[in-house]
């Protein structure tokens, strides 16, 4: 970067402060302000210039070819070019329009455009010419689609019969890596081959963008949305622009539509910084628009800076705000319910705000390495490490965090205080961002799991963007935590909103009252109230109570969502449990009986959740339905050594067990007691994958494992103790594949138990270990396993 006096960049930031406010206001559909354009080109250089530093700065890529994270990525590259490129034939794009399926095409173009990084980067640390080859393939390849664009953004198929040229997430994204690899690259590439990502990033997405925000032809929609789309499209439109286009003019109108209609992404959080999205677009949209900002701020060698917006200083904090406890977030829309901020992202706005999140004061290299535009940002000085600080944001989370916009509160136990349970607490309504509805949703995590949740998303097909959207059980109401009302479940749209009653919030116990009946069409239906009180002291508890009256009598129904496993202790107490993290359910209801009935929801998901519902045995008035949720230790019983339920005599308590039927608790057999580990393995290319809670390590020696194992058919299921250091790090030798070996390989007769111990050392840096039960990939095994121990050898 150019270097730039500190008054000089003072006084810019000013007047940009104002500019911002102008732009906020302006028309989406006025032109581009002429005078602002004009400021903007002088802080950008004289030629196009990409993110990073060209393959001809040998001593930067040398300094990068040094770190583990690149030599990790040189190695997948060769491994790259030993590997065919997948073929993505036009019958793959028409797939989607003939079934609905998203996922075939886009794993073949994931795996195709996922290799330019890679060979790129690879390229860039040798400069010894191997991986070029393979480049300038790939090149040709990507070049040679009908579109860029995804089936699932091109219903019409406008874009695939070629007949107009739209931009969307992929191709803005495929635009600015293509120009950063030609960038990167410079003349070690081919004139014709740099002629070709010219030519295509110019025509398929840098003309389609000039002509919207000129007015020459009507604009795509994502430029005056309020959701993530805003933000990718134009950080990839920007980027490609900035990397690419020799007019120094032309490439400021680009920066001056991304700082206009940038604007219309930031409206779409509330004011105190709620995402409606959920956190994985929170990852992916404001991931981008950092991307983008950073982008400019490095372009315009400071002078522009997006992040310095008022307007982005609360959806900055939500990555952290939204945590409930244990780097746990709730699943709320359509989100994994395993996501978990973007480490990138988080690390780069804790330096640029002085969040003073100690968990993201370092990034590893390696995680920033999926796409060439992310590459380059943090593999080289940015605004995070080289900009000014802007002004300080704590973003520590205390007890709570209330988006009071959003209707949303975050509850926590106190520092060091018993309470090993947290909350996420939700109001809102059903016309959201990426919309569930779930209005009246909550999730409850014991120390570092959801074990009451919202299920989050289901895998996107034709049916979720559609007017069928809300046929899922994930999306439509019964896939989530709230009452079912007179055998109705919620309706869509703004109106169908919770409205808070109460908040009100104490350092031992916070108080939440909504009102759920605008969310439902219920004509009879006259109160619906939704408490929740959240206690962090010693009686740590969530109780919530639901209380409702109709004008005739109606049917009601309240359920608890589990993505683990659950059991009815006696008619008024239910258990569930996620591995190692349980809570009991404390139910009780006035004005009729209740009866608890569970039905599995099975959508194509990440989450195949298990709804337990508190049903009332006939139609009432009025009545309250109460449930105490606290948390367990465990289900009870006595257990020797240090492994969990290893008897499997309380199900898959302690236990992760993945739902595909190679393992199983089974009541067939067993060598004590009722149940066993069944494995039923018949697939030659798959195998059991059972791994037990971790266990602390007290102290480094000798250890041993027991058990019994019943074969009936075939041999080769391996036993693998995988040891931790503080940090979670594994401590396993690895192999030149990345493999562990097993501390042991059960075999034995046939027809009979038999017992086995496989003694094995832990290190002196051990903190903790788990036992993860695999049959191996080429095995065909059908076995039982009980009564597993594993203890320290007593020294003589």
């Amino acid at each position: 970067m150019r270097a730039m006096d500190t008054a000089l960049l003072a006084l810019q930031i000013g007047l940009l402060t104002l500019a911002f406010a102008a732009w906020a206001a302006a028309d989406d559909d006025a032109p581009l302000d002429a005078e602002r354009v004009e400021e903007i080109a002088q802080m950008l250089p004289e030629q196009p210039e990409g993110l990073g530093q060209p393959i001809t700065d040998r001593e930067a890529w040398q300094r990068l070819g040094e770190t583990e994270a690149y030599q990790t990525v040189v190695e997948r590259a060769e491994g790259l070019l030993g590997e065919s490129l997948p073929e993505q034939p036009d019958d793959l794009y028409l797939d989607f329009s003939r079934t609905g399926n998203r996922t075939r095409w886009q794993r073949v173009a994931s795996q195709r455009r996922g290799r330019l990084a890679p060979l790129v980067l690879a390229e860039c640390v040798e400069d010894q010419g191997r991986f070029l080859p393979a480049i300038k393939e790939l090149i040709g390849a990507i070049c040679a689609e009908r579109t860029w664009v995804m089936p699932a953004h091109d219903r019409s198929l406008a874009n695939f019969n070629q007949e107009r040229v739209d931009i969307d997430l992929a191709s803005s994204a495929l635009a600015w890596n293509m120009a950063t690899a030609s960038w990167l690259l410079a003349n070690r590439l081919s004139e014709d081959t740099r002629r070709l990502i010219a030519e295509n990033v110019e025509r398929r997405v840098l003309t389609p963008f000039e002509d919207m925000f000129t007015g020459e032809r009507e604009h795509n929609w994502w430029m005056h949305t309020t959701n993530n789309w805003n933000a990718v499209c134009l950080a990839g439109v920007t980027g490609a622009g900035l990397a690419q286009i020799d007019d120094r003019h032309r490439r400021a109108e680009f920066v001056a539509a991304a700082e206009k209609y940038s604007m219309n992404f930031l409206r779409g959080f509330t004011e105190d910084g709620y995402c409606s999205e959920g956190l994985g677009y929170w990852n992916y949209g404001y991931g981008n628009y950092v991307l983008l900002a950073d982008t400019v701020w490095q372009a315009t060698d400071g002078g522009l800076d997006l992040l310095a917006r008022e307007q982005a200083r609360q959806p900055a904090l939500f990555g952290a705000r939204i945590q409930i406890i244990g780097g746990v977030a709730p699943a709320f829309a359509d989100c994994s319910i395993n996501a978990r901020p973007s480490n990138d992202t988080m690390w780069y706005l804790n330096r640029r705000f002085g969040m003073g999140l100690e968990e993201y004061d370092e990034l590893p290299l390696s995680r920033t390495l999926g796409s060439l535009s992310s590459a380059m940002i943090f593999s080289f000085p940015n605004g995070a490490t080289e900009g000014p600080q802007l002004e300080a944001a704590d973003a520590r989370p205390g007890i709570r965090t209330w988006f009071d916009e959003a209707g949303v509160l975050i509850g926590r136990p106190a520092e060091g205080g018993e309470c090993r349970m947290g909350v996420a607490l939700k109001g809102g309504h059903n016309a959201e961002h990426h919309n569930h509805n779930d209005v009246g949703s909550y999730v409850v995590v014991v120390e570092d799991r959801a074990v009451l949740l919202d299920p989050g998303s289901e895998v996107y097909t034709a049916r979720t963007f559609s007017s069928r959207r809300y046929e899922s059980k994930l999306l439509n109401s019964y896939g989530h935590p709230v009452p079912v009302v007179a055998g109705e479940l919620q309706r869509t749209g703004r109106e169908a909103a919770a409205q808070v009653l109460e908040a009100e919030f104490t350092d031992d116990r916070d108080r939440l009252v909504l009102d759920l009946a605008p969310a439902y069409e219920v004509p009879e239906l006259q109160t619906l109230q939704r408490t929740f009180e959240y206690s962090r002291g010693a009686d740590c508890s969530l109780t919530v109570t639901d209380r409702v009256e109709f004008a005739q009598p109606s049917e009601f129904e309240v359920p608890l969502l589990t993505d683990g496993d659950w059991l009815q202790r006696d008619e008024d107490t239910v258990v569930a449990w996620e591995v190692d993290r349980a809570v009991q359910v404390q139910i009780s209801v006035e004005g009729a009986d209740f009866a608890v009935e569970a039905d599995e929801i099975h959508e194509d998901a990440r989450a195949q959740p298990t709804r337990i519902a508190i049903r009332l045995t006939e139609p009432v008035r009025s009545a309250t339905v109460t449930a105490i949720i606290t948390p367990i230790e465990d289900l009870g019983g006595e257990e020797e050594g240090m492994l969990a339920n290893g008897g499997f005599e309380h199900g898959s308590w302690a236990w992760s067990i993945p739902d595909d039927g190679i393992a199983q608790v089974s009541e067939e057999m067993a060598a004590s007691g009722k149940r066993s580990l069944r494995i039923t393995d018949e697939s030659e290319e798959a195998g059991s994958s059972v791994t037990s809670a971790r266990m602390p390590v007290d102290a480094p020696g000798s250890y041993v494992l027991s058990g019994q194992v019943y074969h009936v058919s075939g041999e080769g299921i391996g036993l693998y103790v995988r040891i931790y250091d503080e940090d979670g790090a594994m401590l396993n030798p690895r192999d030149e594949r990345g493999y562990i070996d097993p501390v042991g390989s059960l075999s034995g007769e046939p027809g009979r138990w038999e017992s086995f111990e496989y003694e094995f050392e832990i290190p002196e840096n051990a903190a903790a270990m788990d036992l993860w039960i695999h049959s191996y990939n080429a095995a065909v095994v059908e076995a039982y396993v009980d009564e597993l121990k594993i203890a320290p050898i007593a020294d003589e």
